[in-house]
C-alpha cells in the first residue's frame, strides 16, 4: 500500500477499486474464482488499507479525496440487499465519508488556517520557535520574506503548496504599494540566492519551493535584466567574531533540546513523504515538505558545529568548544538521536574544523579517542558497515540518519526497474515497503527524556530552535586560515 504510487498513480487506483467492485466495467473482471461478496470485501479490505495509510494526506485534500469514500459507500448501500453480510463494511465506510469530510472539526481547522505560520529560519518568531512542531500540510499559510535586488524585502503571506506565479503575483502587489519602488514591477523572476552567490531561477508552474531553500538561501524577486547582478545578503558574506553563548549552557541541556526537536521534525514526516521525495520528485501528489524540513535541519546543524568553532578567536576556548561538541554528540548517540548525533560528526569532519593543528593538538586524549570513535561510525565504508551495525543494536523510539535512508531507497530505485514489460516487478516494491516501514517502527513508542528543566531551559530551546549559521564554506574556510594560517 506504501509503494502503490509508484507504479499506479492514486486516482487510478482509486478507479480501480470502483471497478473492481463491480461499480464501473465488468463486474468481477480479473476475479473469475470468487463469488461477489468475497470479491467486494476483498476490495473493500483494500480500501481501508488505502485510506488508513494516506488518511492524513486525504484529509488535507478536502473534496477531491472525499468523493471516492462517498462514491464506493453509495455503491455498497445499492448492493446491501444481495449481499447483507457487507453490512459492517457499509457502517465503516459511511465512518470514513464523515472522518475524510471532518464536520466535527471544522473549528480546529479554521483556527489552523488563521494561524499563519513561519518557516523554519527563514522568518524567525522567538514564541512560534517554543511550540511543538506540527506537521506542514499544503494548504498551511506561511510568512516569508522575499526580497528584492538592492536587498529591501516584502512580507507575504502564502500557501505552503502554491505556486511561483502565485507567490510572484503576491509580491508585485506588495511592491505597487511600496514608497521605495519608484517603478511599476514589470516581468518578475523568482530566484534562490544562497550564501556563496549560487543562483536559480523557479519556473512559474513549480510548487512548494519555500521547503526546497538551503539553510542561508533566500528568495528573490527581479526582472530577467537583473538576474546575473543578485547578490547574498550582507549577513551572509560578512562575520564578526564573538563569544559563543554555548560557553554559557551545558552540554546535556543543548543535546536534549537537539533530541526534542528532531524528534518533533521527524515524527511530522509521512511514511510516504519518502516514496514520494525519491521516486516522484515534483511530480509527486504530495510534497514532501516536512522531510524536507528534516533535510534542512540536518544541514543546519553541520554548519552550526563549524560556525561556532571558527567564531571563536580564542584558542583555549575553541578548545572547550571542541571538548563541548563532543559531549554533545556522545549525548546524542545515548539518547539514540542518530541525526544530530552524526550531524556534529561531520560538522567537527568540515575541512575549514579539521585543518586546526593547534585546536585538536589542545584536546584531551580522552575526548580524542572518543570522537575518532565517532569518526568510525560515520565512515562511508563497506556500505556504512558500522553505523549499520549501531542501528541494528537498538531499539526505538530512535531518530536515524535520514539521508542515509533515502540513499538506500535511490540506490534501489535506481539499480530495479519498476517494470517488466506491463508488469509490476513487486520484489522491488516490497523491498521499498519494507525500507519505509523501518520509520514506523523508529517511532512506535514515544520519545521519553528524564531530565529536569533548569530555569534557563526556554532561552537554550529558543537558541537550538533557531541555530545562527554559515554555510558558505568558502567562507567558512577563509576564518579557518585566520585563526591558524597555514604555516603555523
Amino acid at each position: 500500500m506504501l509503494t502503490h504510487p509508484i507504479f499506479l498513480a492514486s486516482d487510478r487506483f482509486q478507479q480501480v477499486l470502483l471497478q473492481q467492485f463491480g461499480v464501473k466495467g465488468k463486474a468481477g473482471e480479473g476475479w473469475p474464482s470468487w463469488d461477489g461478496a468475497e470479491r467486494k470485501q476483498a476490495v473493500l479490505s483494500v480500501a481501508f488499507r488505502y485510506l488508513d495509510t494516506y488518511r492524513e494526506l486525504l484529509q488535507e485534500e478536502g473534496e477531491r479525496s472525499n468523493s471516492f469514500p462517498k462514491e464506493l459507500y453509495l455503491c455498497a448501500v445499492q448492493e446491501l440487499s444481495q449481499f447483507p453480510e457487507l453490512v459492517e463494511d457499509v457502517l465503516k465506510l459511511q465512518r470514513w465519508t464523515e472522518i475524510l469530510q471532518c464536520p466535527s472539526s471544522e473549528e480546529d481547522k479554521e483556527i489552523r488556517k488563521k494561524q499563519v505560520r513561519p518557516l523554519f529560519r527563514h522568518f524567525r518568531r522567538i514564541d512560534a520557535c517554543l511550540q511543538p512542531r506540527e506537521a506542514f500540510r499544503g494548504s498551511d499559510e506561511i510568512f516569508c520574506r522575499v526580497y528584492t535586488p538592492d536587498h529591501s524585502y516584502v512580507t507575504i503571506r502564502s500557501r505552503l503548496s502554491c505556486r511561483v506565479g502565485e507567490i510572484l503575483a503576491l509580491v508585485r502587489e506588495k511592491l505597487q504599494y511600496s514608497e521605495d519602488q519608484p517603478t511599476q514591477p514589470g516581468n518578475l523572476l523568482l530566484v534562490a540566492v544562497t550564501s556563496a552567490g549560487e543562483k536559480a531561477a523557479f519556473r512559474p508552474s513549480d510548487e512548494a519551493v519555500f521547503t526546497t531553500l538551503g539553510v542561508n538561501t533566500h528568495l528573490f524577486a527581479c526582472e530577467p535584466s537583473e538576474l546575473e547582478s543578485l547578490l547574498p545578503l550582507p549577513e551572509e558574506i560578512h562575520w564578526s567574531p564573538g563569544d559563543s553563548k554555548l560557553h554559557d549552557m551545558s552540554a546535556e541541556e543543548v543535546a536534549t533540546q537537539l533530541v526534542v526537536f528532531d524528534w518533533e521534525l521527524f515524527s511530522c514526516v509521512h511514511e510516504v513523504e519518502f516514496v514520494c521525495y525519491v521516486f516522484h520528485g515534483e511530480q509527486a501528489r504530495w510534497r514532501p515538505l516536512n522531510l524536507e524540513l528534516v533535510l534542512q535541519r540536518c544541514s543546519e546543524v553541520q554548519h552550526w558545529v563549524a560556525t561556532e568553532i571558527l567564531q571563536c578567536q580564542s584558542l583555549p576556548k575553541r578548545v572547550q568548544l571542541l571538548r563541548k561538541f563532543i559531549k554533545i554528540a556522545a549525548l546524542c548517540k545515548q539518547q539514540q538521536d542518530l541525526l544530530s548525533f552524526l550531524a556534529v560528526v561531520l560538522g567537527l569532519d568540515n575541512p575549514a574544523v579539521s585543518r586546526l593543528r593547534l585546536t585538536w593538538e589542545g584536546l584531551p586524549g580522552k575526548f580524542r579517542k572518543q570522537f575518532q570513535q565517532f569518526e568510525s561510525i560515520a565512515d562511508p565504508s563497506r556500505n556504512h558497515k558500522s553505523y549499520r551495525d549501531l542501528m541494528g543494536s537498538l531499539r526505538p523510539p530512535l531518530i536515524p540518519f535520514t539521508p542515509l535512508l533515502l540513499k538506500d531507497l535511490t540506490f534501489l530505485h535506481e539499480s530495479c526497474k519498476s517494470f517488466h514489460g506491463e508488469l509490476v516487478n513487486f520484489e522491488k516494491m516490497h523491498k521499498v515497503a519494507e525500507m519505509v516501514r523501518s520509520i514506523r517502527r523508529y517511532r512506535s513508542s514515544q520519545l521519553a527524556l528524564d531530565a529536569e528543566p533548569s530555569p534557563s531551559h526556554l532561552q537554550t530551546k529558543a537558541y537550538v530552535r533557531q541555530l545562527q549559521v554559515i554555510d558558505n564554506q568558502n567562507l567558512l574556510f577563509e576564518m579557518s586560515c585566520k585563526l591558524e594560517p597555514k604555516d603555523m
